[in-house]
């Protein structure tokens, strides 16, 4: 049997480390101007472009913190693996294949709703960094590799 495998991840225009050159190239051309008005007595430029400074800082940092989040769903020979990462954290959860004829795929109705997995008690969202279409287009191909690994036992519903 073949391994089918969707990568779901935030579009992110610029890396991690990228970011920290963008932030140190801002902070060397900050701080050089501040430090020039502090030179001729307004000493009040250097306070407020540390604290801006600060602000851009954070900021950038909660970005490169979820520069990197993601989906990962397999379909393997063995069950249907759902790793999700985010904010360095990865959680991984593995239904069987013995367990995926109760398994029920929810489509998403709104906006915001995510592609569930449900089987036997315990529910996997997927699809939280793709569109509505994208995550319908997901349920889709998901209903389809599972019906076609299971003989055609994936019961879909619309939310």
């Amino acid at each position: 049997m073949e391994t089918r495998e969707w990568i779901l991840k935030r579009n992110c225009s610029i890396a991690p480390r990228q970011l920290a050159w963008v932030f140190a190239i801002l902070c060397t051309v900050s701080l050089t101007v501040a430090l020039g008005f502090t030179l001729h007595g307004a000493w009040t430029i250097l306070v407020f472009s540390v604290i801006e400074l600060s602000a851009v800082g954070i900021a950038f940092l909660v970005y490169a913190r979820h520069a990197t989040d993601r989906e990962v769903v397999v379909l393997a020979e063995d069950g249907l693996i759902v790793e999700v990462t985010q904010a360095g954290r990865t959680s991984r959860i593995k239904l069987d294949l013995a367990t995926l004829h109760g398994t029920r795929i929810a489509f998403p109705a709104g906006p915001q709703a995510l592609v569930a997995l449900d089987c036997r008690g315990q529910r996997v969202e997927v699809g939280r960094f793709i569109n509505e279409a994208g995550r319908r287009a997901l349920a889709q191909e998901l209903e389809c590799a599972l019906a076609g690994r299971m003989g055609g036992t994936v019961a879909l519903s619309f939310l």
